[in-house]
């Protein structure tokens, strides 16, 4: 995992000299993403009224820093987390750490590409 993050680290320092055109992918990229994770998630996220469902969705993004971008995935009912995680007396039925792992990997190499792409490696 440490090597995972610096990776990702060196990886965000080189798009950081790389300017705008690798910011303006990696938003791309971003925005994909949440929508393959939001939508995965929903598909497979237990239904009982289907108020956890309908609640599953993303933010808009936000630029953290020069080099920074985030989106905010997930439900917005208030039990979302009893549901992913389990309680005492229930079971997790995990639907947004499936959804994450599946996107995970697609995510990296997109990235991973952008930085080939725009430092010309």
């Amino acid at each position: 995992m440490a090597q995972q993050i610096s990776s990702l680290e060196f990886l965000s320092a080189e798009m950081k000299a790389a300017g705008p055109k690798a910011i303006a992918l990696a938003k791309v990229v971003l925005k994909k993403t949440a929508i393959d994770i939001e939508r995965n998630a929903k598909a497979i996220a237990p239904v009982d009224t289907g108020n956890l469902k309908n609640s599953i969705g993303h933010s808009d993004m936000r630029l953290l820093s020069e080099t920074n971008l985030a989106i905010e995935i997930g439900p917005t009912a208030n039990y979302g987390q009893y549901v992913e995680l389990g309680t005492s007396t229930q079971a997790p039925q995990a639907y947004m750490g499936p959804s994450l792992d599946r996107f995970g990997a697609p995510f990296e190499q997109a990235m991973a590409q952008i930085g080939a792409e725009v430092l010309g490696g």
